[in-house]
């Protein structure tokens, strides 16, 4: 089966927040209660944008054990294919769209003893309902998050004056920094570290703290890729005998997808491995932009994540 079950809900409240984030609100259409979910959950908005249908990943901010609603939040990204743009530029309150079941690939380890927090820009919106669910357990937490100015910081009043002790701020353009050879020095034994924000920011914290031996299962991470335009290309699915032609605003998923081939997924960012694709033949070169695979299997050419790279050649045949 393609991805978790899916919900239909209507769109309850639109906020912008700044310039670039929006928040979006749904509730069940069916007046039933939501899923209860753990924090780190992500869901999947499907969004129908003239014949491609999007399906793109968000983490849920909302409280984990409110089934009335959920709640995400957008950055726009005006380089992107047009999948937060469609929902900043067309979905209003009362628009019915579906989206899934939620699914967990950045769950807290709740053996820790204390749970330590870094986020980065729209990398925030995890850790709010994560927040929630260590609250209701009293548990021991510690968020420091970088924005890029404080008009940008999304959620930075709520956090600072609900949490004044536990949450600390850092603005790019007033030169500040995470002091990261101190914080990580300083926790004490059990802690666990949680990271979520651009590419940059996650590999210097798990380099880091794997450089000052942290255990490996003690640094958790969260990077969702948003699939990139590229050039067309053809690709031939063996399996189910169909050349389809995968477009410049479209990922490969996508494109399989809209041939009516059945292809799994989770997270649809490259994070989860769930749309492995075995490669039978090529002639060409892969976009490998996924955080799945290893670097040998991305240099073997035998394996594809079709939800975010892409391919540039001749021939492409894959295992669907």
């Amino acid at each position: 089966m393609s991805g978790a079950e899916k919900i239909a809900v209507r769109v309850t409240e639109v906020t912008p927040l700044n310039e670039l984030v929006t928040r979006f609100e749904f509730t069940p259409v069916d007046g039933r209660l939501l899923p209860t979910f753990s924090g780190g959950a992500h869901t999947v908005v499907e969004l129908k944008d003239g014949d491609l249908t999007r399906r793109n990943p968000y983490s849920l901010m909302s409280d984990p054990f409110d089934q009335t609603s959920y709640t995400i939040s957008v950055r726009r990204d005006d380089e992107g294919r047009g999948g937060s743009l469609y929902l900043h530029k067309n979905i209003k309150v009362g628009d019915e769209i579906t989206i899934s079941n939620p699914v967990n690939l950045f769950s807290l380890d709740l053996r820790a003893r204390k749970h330590l927090m870094i986020a980065g820009g729209i990398g925030i919106t995890p850790f709010l309902a994560q927040i929630k669910q260590l609250d209701r357990a009293h548990e021991n937490w510690e968020l420091h998050y970088s924005c890029r100015s404080k008009a940008l910081g999304s959620y930075v009043n709520y956090l600072t004056s609900t949490h004044p002790n536990d949450v600390h701020v850092y603005y790019d353009d007033d030169k500040q920094m995470i002091d990261l050879d101190n914080l990580l020095d300083g926790q004490p034994l059990g802690t666990h570290i949680y990271v979520c924000g651009p590419k940059g920011m996650i590999d210097w914290v798990r380099g880091k703290a794997a450089d000052m031996g942290w255990p490996r299962e003690a640094i958790h991470y969260e990077e969702f890729l948003a699939p990139q335009p590229g050039k067309p290309f053809e690709v031939k699915l063996a399996v189910s005998n169909k050349v389809i032609q995968v477009g410049e605003s479209e990922s490969l998923l996508e494109a399989i997808e809209r041939a009516g081939v059945d292809a799994p997924y989770l997270c649809r960012g490259g994070a989860c491995g769930m749309c492995e694709t075995s490669v039978i033949d090529y002639s060409g070169n892969f976009i490998h932009r996924d955080h799945w695979l290893e670097d040998d299997e991305h240099a073997s050419g035998e394996k594809i994540m079709p939800c975010v790279s892409r391919f540039e050649g001749k021939t492409l045949v894959l295992d669907r």
